[in-house]
């Protein structure tokens, strides 16, 4: 399961290969260890103009995920990418007083979820849905902080 990371900010920095592991053990506990997946940690700039072009929302946001399983000519292994906005979610982890590598472990479940087909934003019951797989995700990977459990479900959208 290859899980490419480029990081496209300079300011902010994070554990690279704590979040490589992450990546990993999130893939095994959604059922796709042997998914390639794609992870970019852009600044909030960057994240303003991709949710501007991809889903016509002029304002930065905490993560994309961009699904490559239904792309033309896909690799059949490759599951798509995760854009997070590192400042971004430097400061979300600062509101609810959590580290940086918590919000980041929040963030990639989350986009790893989307990648999977689930969307928070088709209905009600569906965010509920997300909600609780991400926190069956964050147990299983041990990664369930009492103060990660309130990041969930309190994203910005």
């Amino acid at each position: 399961m290859p899980v490419h990371m480029q990081i496209q900010v300079r300011r902010v920095t994070c554990d690279q290969a704590r979040l490589d592991r992450q990546a990993r053990e999130i893939l095994s506990a959604v059922g796709e260890a042997a998914a390639e997946l794609g992870i970019l940690l852009v600044g909030d700039q960057r994240m303003r103009s991709l949710n501007r072009h991809y889903r016509g929302k002029d304002r930065t946001t905490d993560v994309l995920a961009f699904a490559m399983r239904e792309a033309p000519h896909a690799s059949a292994g490759l599951l798509g990418d995760v854009v997070i906005a590192l400042p971004t979610a430097l400061r979300q982890a600062k509101e609810g007083g959590r580290s940086l590598d918590e919000e980041l472990t929040v963030l990639l479940v989350h986009g790893i979820l989307h990648l999977c087909g689930y969307d928070h934003e088709r209905s009600e019951q569906e965010a509920r849905r997300m909600q609780r797989r991400e926190r069956m995700i964050l147990r299983a990977i041990g990664s369930l902080p009492t103060r990660a459990q309130h990041a969930i479900g309190t994203r910005r959208r």
